[in-house]
């Protein structure tokens, strides 16, 4: 599942971060599986988190001594609306139990 569509024209990194956290769901995500889920540079990961968690499309909880990342209610596709810069193939995917 990808970000809302209209959170979408940010930042290359700030897109990754929120389709990781979005995919993820409310299960949440600490600073080192984002960073290997999108690949990005540590300095650039902390901006684009930092950012995010200002303008309030990221939350962040101490949870067994270990900070998450989660994404805001607000970024959250309703899973009924298809998302039409998605492919078919991603479609399928998401269905399918791999």
């Amino acid at each position: 599942m990808r970000v809302k569509p209209e959170y979408r024209d940010r930042d290359d990194v700030q897109v990754a971060v929120l389709d990781a956290l979005v995919e993820r769901g409310q299960e949440g995500m600490t600073l080192f599986e984002i960073r290997s889920r999108t690949e990005v540079d540590i300095d650039d990961l902390e901006d684009a988190l930092a950012e995010l968690k200002a303008e309030g499309l990221i939350e962040v909880e101490k949870n067994d001594g270990r900070t998450l990342f989660e994404p805001a209610d607000r970024v959250i596709p309703d899973p009924d609306e298809s998302d039409p810069e998605q492919s078919l193939l991603d479609a399928i995917r998401e269905r399918l139990p791999f």
